[in-house]
Order: C-alpha cells, then structure tokens, then sequence
C-alpha cells in the first residue's frame, strides 16, 4: 500500500490554483474578504473567482461598481479596521485610475503610523500582452510599484506558485501588488503542500555558462530557450521583484560569469535595469561579459497580432543573446 507521500497529485490550472488559494485564504481567516468588479455571482471577467460568491457570500465575496478608485480605497479602509482584503483590478491597465489609495495610502501607512497600523491587502491585477488587446489592455507594469517603497511585488510564473504565493501574500501584514500574466490561466502543473515565503527566488533550470533571470510568463520562454540554443543556461524564476532574491542571483552569476535579463516590460527604465546595475557593480570583476537586457522596445502594444509578436521576446531571441554572450567571453 502505497503513503500518502506517494499519492499522485491532480494536476491543476494556473486559474484554479489562484481560486484554491483566495478558497483557503477565507477559510483559514474571518478577516478576508474578495472584492472587485464582478468578482461575485459572475465569478470575474477571466473566471478566477469562480465558485467563490455561493461557497462564501456576498459578505465574503463583493461585487464592487466599475469605480476603481472607489473600491480600491474601500479596501485600503478595510484594511486599517482590520480586515484582509484581496482586491482584483481588471486589468493591469486600469491600476492608473485608483494608484493614489496604493501609492499614498497603502504603501505609507505602516511606515508613517510607526507600524500601529497594518495594512495587509493584495491588489491582484492581470498583465501581458499576446493576447492582440490593444495598447490599453497589454501593458506590464511591475516596474512601477518596485520603484515604491512599502509596497511588495509577487509574479507567479508557475501553478504551484499561483495558489503558494497567493496565500503568502493574503498573510503578510503589508500591501502586496500580485500580478498574474493572463497567458499563464490556462497553464498546468501540481500543487505545492505548503506555501512559500514572500522573496525566495528558485533556479528553474540549473546550467553552467549563462545566468537568465526571468519571472512570469517569460520564465516559460527562457526554459524554451534552454532547449533550443547552445548555451548551457541557469535559469532563475525571480518570483517576486520586492523582496527581491540577491543572495540566488549572484550565487549564480558568480558560477557562471555572465548575466542575461528577460521581461515582457518595456527595456527601457524597466526592472531589469535595476538589477543589472547592482549585478555589474558588486560583480564587477567576475563578470566574464557586461549584462545584458531583453524587453519590448518602448512603444504601445499594437492590436496587430503580427505586430504584436514582433515586438515581444522570443525564446529564439533570448537563445541567441545566450549564444552571443558565450561568445564574447
């Protein structure tokens, strides 16, 4: 008879790894509630909160007006009483309507009350392009709630993750920015028995030559990119850009020499600056070749698909900015 150690584990979606884990979060705590635009009886524009409405209630799981500023400052409120609220933002896009309760209300309070309040809210918000939605529904900006201090940033790439991380974050007495690439709902994989702790990065694919440091739905591409090319590539999956894992990505670097840094944001002023300005300083004299970046070039999202493929990183092109880097040094 075989343990429960062995017992196969169901393979799950991204999308319903992200229910199970707002599911678990509301058992486990009275103090959390959902809230967002037809997050209730619709159970969200992509289905993410499927189920939740007749599980829990409509005390539990509220349906909010399409007025994101309203909600969202609704839920930082919340928030400051006591409550732990998982807010959904539609679209990564529309976060620029409702920014001053999380950028000025959120992310300051615990720091200006000298932590007499906590502010534990999630902001769960969908990005990525890929999808021919247009300039105002294709947008990746990580970049700008890493720059705010007080605010943590979580990109689950992985199933696992989706339903780990959710619930590390819905725990944690600060405001969280949980960003879900939408390509990733329909991916599949198995669920992890214990969640994971907010800022541990993990090496997706170990390798020798190339450091690639990726999150979200490019860790996908950088793992293709492994296969395809003739670098022996050390793939990171950062999962979260605040805290951000510098002890696993100069491990890294320093094994291998070199540093290649993918995201689906826009290059230019992106996150992957940021780390490679640290890497090239404290590295300096072990890095075998300079840094290199890859992102969209800085220009809206077209509604083309054509051009949209055009313009986002490939596994093709992060293989032969590998390729290239070996060959340099």
């Amino acid at each position: 008879m075989s343990s429960a150690a062995e017992t196969p584990v169901a393979e799950k979606r991204y999308i319903e790894a992200l229910n199970e884990g707002m599911a678990t979060a509301i058992e486990e705590d009275e103090r959390v509630i959902v809230l967002g635009i037809d997050v209730g009886a619709g159970g969200g524009i992509f289905r993410v909160t499927r189920g939740l409405f007749e599980r829990f209630g409509p005390e539990r799981v509220i349906d909010a007006p399409i007025a994101e500023m309203g909600y969202v400052g609704a839920a930082v409120g919340a928030a400051m009483t006591g409550l732990r609220p998982i807010v959904e933002i539609m679209f990564m896009d529309f976060v620029g309507v409702c920014l001053d309760p999380i950028l000025n209300q959120a992310a300051k309070l615990r720091y200006m009350t000298a932590g007499a309040l906590e502010i534990p809210v999630v902001f769960r918000m969908q990005t990525g392009a890929g999808k021919a939605a247009g300039a105002q529904h294709s947008q990746s900006l990580e970049a700008w709630f890493a720059h705010v201090p007080g605010l943590k940033v979580v990109l689950p790439a992985t199933v696992a993750d989706a339903r780990d991380l959710l619930l590390a974050s819905v725990r944690d007495p600060n405001p969280v920015v949980f960003i879900e690439n939408r390509r990733l709902y329909g991916s599949k994989g198995d669920i992890d028995a214990d969640p994971l702790p907010l800022g541990k990065a993990r090496v997706a694919r170990a390798g020798d030559q190339v450091t690639v440091v990726t999150y979200g739905q490019m860790l996908r591409v950088c793992l293709a990119a492994a296969e395809e090319g003739d670098a022996d590539l050390e793939v990171i999956d950062l999962r979260s850009l605040v805290p951000l894992d510098w002890e696993t990505i100069i491990a890294s670097v320093r094994k291998t020499g070199r540093l290649l840094i993918v995201h689906e944001a826009v290059q230019d002023f992106g996150a992957g600056a940021e780390i490679a300005a640290r890497i090239s300083t404290e590295l300096f004299d072990e890095l075998r070749t300079p840094v290199r970046r890859i992102g969209a070039p800085s220009v809206p999202m077209p509604f083309s698909p054509d051009l949209e493929k055009a313009l986002m990183p490939t596994s093709k092109a992060v293989s032969s900015a590998a390729d290239a880097l070996v060959a340099e040094g």
